[in-house]
């Protein structure tokens, strides 16, 4: 079922993206540049908020919504991003080359998905499946039930 959520997030780039400057939430819409696995790439401007509210606390949390399910991925960003991947995203995003003269001159970062949630309203009764990357662990249950472990 992990599988399911992440080709949904593959097929479903545009994402809600959750930041906060100091303590205040920002949410703003973003795009997954990349999708590696379980590995979410973006890249943005230095110049802009969400740069520096990443560098200040890069703990967030995206959403993707489509056709009654959604799945939200929260974690924390590393800006360990490589230059062949650098470079990968700026070639492969046709809006970058039309707003930056080289993949150079934006900054990326990548979200390792720490947690996942699975939510597809579809069928009666919903289906919900929490997975935590980082420990193994996929949970299972119902939206309006108590969370259950498998």
């Amino acid at each position: 079922m992990i599988k399911k959520a992440l080709d949904f997030l593959r097929n479903h780039n545009e994402v809600a993206f959750a930041t906060s400057d100091g303590h205040l939430p920002k949410l703003r819409m973003f795009q997954i540049m990349k999708q590696e696995n379980n590995v979410l790439y973006f890249s943005t401007s230095a110049e802009k908020a969400v740069w520096k509210e990443l560098k200040q606390n890069p703990n967030v949390e995206v959403l993707a919504y489509a056709d009654n399910i959604s799945v939200r991925c929260s974690g924390m960003v590393n800006f360990d991003v490589e230059e062949d991947v650098k470079q990968w995203i700026y070639d492969h995003n046709p809006v970058l080359p039309r707003l930056y003269s080289s993949y150079d001159k934006l900054a990326y970062f990548c979200l390792p998905i720490a947690e996942m949630d699975y939510y597809d309203l579809t069928p009666t009764p919903p289906v919900f499946l929490h997975f935590d990357l980082m420990a193994g662990e996929i949970g299972k249950g119902f939206v309006g039930e108590r969370f259950k472990t498998q």
